[in-house]
């Protein structure tokens, strides 16, 4: 989810504006090489002058064959270029997997309801998960505009009637009610199915 939203970061970090892309780096190091259809023959037909002239490279998708006329120092500096790249995306890769986020994914929307449902969790998982529900909140629901918590339940529990706007108080607020919730025996399926239905009964909710 989070990488196929990166167009936003990339063009932060100037990774389409450097051109940096097979196709980009080929037009800036080098030209095509070129075929016309020739009447006479009655098919097209490559030049041979830079046969032997220029280093060449064929591309797989397409099977286009540049010349390549950069000269060394020009080669470098995309290769500094790239490796440049790569860092920021194991950056970025590093960043997408720690944390919260390696647990919930990145919250991208701006207002949303977190559905509790524990399950079968002992009390030793319950408090896993609600350490991992917190450092959501803190690390991440902070950042939003809007949210609120339900819990499934035989009588399910709501944080708040509706979404509440995001501060440090409301933030710290949720994050003490959810250490205050008992543990519970394994609750119905449509119990879940039912606090869904109650997050979706909230207009201004969009995930």
């Amino acid at each position: 989810q989070s990488l196929v939203s990166s167009s936003k970061w990339l063009h932060r970090y100037g990774l389409k504006r450097n051109k940096l892309s097979l196709s980009q780096i080929l037009s800036q190091i080098g030209f095509q090489h070129r075929k016309d259809y020739v009447t006479t023959l009655g098919k097209p037909v490559a030049s041979r002058y830079a046969d032997g002239l220029f280093p060449q490279y064929k591309r797989a998708q397409d099977g286009s064959v540049y010349n390549l006329t950069a000269k060394k120092e020009l080669i470098l500096h995309f290769v500094d270029c790239l490796m440049g790249a790569v860092e920021l995306y194991k950056q970025r890769m590093e960043w997408l997997t720690s944390e919260s986020r390696q647990i919930f994914g990145v919250i991208q929307e701006q207002c949303i309801v977190i559905v509790l449902d524990f399950g079968t969790a002992a009390p030793t998982e319950f408090d896993l998960c609600r350490d991992a529900l917190s450092m959501v909140l803190v690390e991440q629901v902070v950042q939003i505009a809007r949210f609120n918590l339900i819990r499934a339940a035989e009588d399910l529990m709501k944080w708040q009637q509706k979404c509440v706007p995001v501060s440090e108080h409301t933030v710290k607020s949720a994050v003490t009610w959810l250490w205050k919730l008992d543990h519970m025996t394994a609750v119905n399926h449509t119990y879940s199915a039912e606090a869904l239905l109650e997050a979706m009964a909230d207009e201004a909710v969009s995930s």
